[in-house]
């Protein structure tokens, strides 16, 4: 990768200067002064506290950014997500700005917080937590999860029809784990059936290793005790799954949905991909977003991703168990990948047909998944069952 690209990809993801030439010297090979990196910076004309963007253009950006899942987030993250889009403005302003567009999303997001006792972990890899997410579930989209215990980055974080068959929550973890080219230290998981599988893929990639934990490689234990991923689960809701619970509601409310075997395979035909789309951009805010140090704080503070990337900085080495690609494909051929059919395949090629016949196309957003959700199930109440 060219400097001055790999320059303005790291500028744009909101990394600090002294961020960018860790990633540079690390990631890239090239050592540069921080004197060099500001006149590079000016160069490519990337700035952070001059030439700032018009402040209508930032408005109109918010706005339509706050209109879906998005308006969850707190005034850092969607500065966060200007920077992401290239725009240049303050976090003051996006803070004011928010409470001209935004008063009622304030006022939401003011509560109070849990206390959570002490956590501490080596570094990267070391302890990997698994867990599933269930508010969804009851209108057939199924959530499951892993962050590094560490670092707090997402490991993976997967929507489909089902969290409860082992061998696709396998696959969640050897796509992980290939895409590694190894396993972490240890995970840790509640004793849900539907986490069989990781147990024993886990447990036969670390049969060869000789470290005090190889046999004990993984912990199972209640949800409370799963710290990391629990905590995760408070941020998703805030920031994204409310947003989506609400839509679901009403149309519960509203008689649009009984929970029945068709109503569930058409939300997730509808809006699965959506939510799956909503999930990967909540994982990328996370993880290239700042966590602030607190009080007592046992962990590190800083950007998930330069903490697993470059955990160094925090006095700490990765915990990454190396496996062979051997034993790597192995694995995988127990497992269950995601599936094309985003339902039952029976439904959707019926959805599929209806929406050819009557010239509808796949939905981009909330409203348009929700105004083809209720013409299908129209069509397929009244005129075919």
């Amino acid at each position: 990768m060219d400097t001055h690209e790999a320059i303005r990809i790291f500028h744009t993801l909101g990394l600090s200067q002294l961020e960018i030439l860790e990633y540079l010297a690390t990631v890239c090979g090239v050592v540069l002064s921080l004197r060099t990196l500001k006149r590079k910076l000016r160069l490519l004309g990337l700035f952070r506290r001059k030439h700032f963007t018009d402040i209508i253009e930032v408005a109109i950006f918010i706005e339509n950014v706050i209109s879906d899942y998005n308006k969850l987030h707190g005034y850092k993250f969607l500065h966060l997500r200007c920077i992401q889009e290239g725009l240049v403005v303050s976090q003051e302003t996006v803070r004011l700005l928010l409470h001209i567009l935004d008063p009622e999303g304030i006022e939401t997001r003011r509560s109070g917080r849990l206390r959570r006792r002490l956590y501490n972990n080596p570094g990267p890899d070391f302890l990997w937590h698994v867990d599933s997410y269930d508010k969804l579930k009851p209108y057939g989209i199924c959530v499951n999860g892993a962050i590094d215990g560490f670092s707090r980055r997402i490991v993976w974080l997967e929507a489909y029809v089902t969290s409860s068959d082992p061998a696709v929550i396998g696959s969640y973890f050897m796509n992980a784990v290939e895409s590694r080219r190894g396993c972490p230290k240890r995970i840790r998981a509640d004793r849900g059936t539907e986490n069989g599988h990781v147990e024993n893929l886990q447990k036969y990639l670390r049969y060869n290793h000789e470290d005090e934990f190889a046999k004990r490689s993984f912990i199972y234990g209640s949800s409370n005790h799963n710290q990391r991923i629990e905590s995760w689960w408070g941020f998703l809701r805030r920031h994204h799954a409310q947003y989506w619970m609400d839509i679901f509601h009403t149309m519960k409310d509203q008689d649009d949905f009984d929970g029945g075997f068709l109503d569930r395979n058409l939300v997730q035909f509808c809006f699965l991909k959506l939510i799956q789309d909503g999930l990967d951009e909540v994982v990328e805010l996370w993880n290239t977003h700042r966590i602030r140090p607190s009080r007592n704080q046992v962990s590190p503070s800083g950007r998930p991703n330069t903490m697993y990337h470059l955990p160094h900085l925090h006095g700490a080495h990765h915990h990454i168990c190396p496996v062979m690609p051997a034993e790597i494909q192995l694995c995988k051929e127990v497992c269950t990948p995601k599936k094309r059919y985003t339902c039952d395949k029976t439904v959707f090629n019926l959805c599929c047909e209806l929406m050819d016949e009557n010239n509808k196309f796949p939905p981009t957003n909330a409203n348009e998944a929700k105004q083809l959700y209720q013409f299908l199930r129209h069509r397929i109440l009244h005129e075919i069952l």
